[in-house]
């Protein structure tokens, strides 16, 4: 058994129910139940078929309305694990950053070639890094105070998995010394970034220790369902751009959050519509279990 959630950005239409069900009908599913509309904005569609199809089929819906396909087994996620930028925060940390330096669309056109897949993470990540040098530490702490703002649901979303009990862990191809408040601030248990060396009140241009990479966000994921003794099924992971592509992967279900092209190619599920409130209704969670 499978279950297609609809999640629509501002309220749930019969329209929107009949065009659900006309498209998972075409796919060759066999509609079994469904649910009331949960919060006029979300809806379960529970059904047997290929999910795969079904949701090739889902995804052509007109409006603004995401789409999620799951098995009815495990939908409830016991550990989350999310990116950073553009993710859990509204920004890139990096191009701000940089617009401190005065390069910010010199660094920006990186970040977006290194988000599309377009260059090589690590090479990317130290080749920026390495434009900053010389900037004051000073405008990291001016940086989070100004232009780093919580994404929309963000703090919801990880208070209320966390509550239910669930392990929950940001990781960022960023850096530590904005992952820290972030992490505090939404309510995640553990963070893990890249650190950005430091000497006399200035940025090097290097980093110390190892990086965050894709590979490395999927081995948190790992080693974070061993921890908590959960097996992959059970644990949900975010992301917005090929960085996290392996880590959407290797999770029961991978989330890709108004994300590049290639990242809602990989994940199980493309949330282009909502904010990060759409992966409580996923999970069947109704905005009267959510924590503030």
């Amino acid at each position: 058994m499978f279950i297609a959630t609809l999640i629509a950005k501002l309220s749930l239409n019969e329209r929107d129910i009949q065009s659900a069900v006309a498209s998972l009908t075409a796919s060759g599913a066999r509609i079994i139940r469904q649910s009331g509309i949960i919060d006029g904005r979300a809806l379960d569609i529970f059904f047997e078929g290929d999910p795969v199809s079904a949701r090739a089929h889902l995804e052509n819906m007109p409006g603004e309305v995401d789409i999620a396909v799951q098995p009815e087994a495990n939908r409830r996620k016991k550990l989350l694990i999310s990116d950073m930028d553009s993710t859990m925060i509204t920004v890139e940390c990096i191009d701000e950053l940089a617009d401190y330096a005065g390069i910010k669309p010199q660094i920006a056109a990186i970040t977006e070639r290194a988000m599309q897949g377009e260059l090589d993470f690590e090479e990317a990540l130290r080749g920026r890094v390495a434009l900053l040098k010389g900037l004051e530490t000073a405008a990291i702490q001016q940086c989070l105070d100004e232009r780093v703002k919580i994404m929309p649901g963000a703090e919801i979303l990880v208070r209320t998995m966390a509550q239910a009990g669930a392990a929950t862990i940001l990781v960022s191809g960023g850096f530590t010394k904005f992952a820290k408040p972030v992490a505090q601030a939404i309510g995640f248990e553990s963070f893990h970034a890249n650190i950005l060396a430091e000497g006399s009140g200035y940025l090097t241009g290097g980093l110390e220790g190892p990086i965050v990479d894709s590979s490395r966000k999927a081995e948190l994921l790992q080693s974070g369902a061993q921890a908590a003794s959960l097996p992959l099924e059970l644990c949900m992971a975010v992301g917005d751009g090929a960085n996290d592509i392996p880590m959407l992967q290797r999770a029961g279900l991978g989330i890709a959050y108004h994300a590049k092209p290639k990242a809602a190619q990989a994940a199980d599920v493309a949330i282009r519509h909502n904010d990060l409130t759409a992966l409580l209704y996923i999970q069947g969670i109704a905005a009267d279990r959510w924590s503030s």
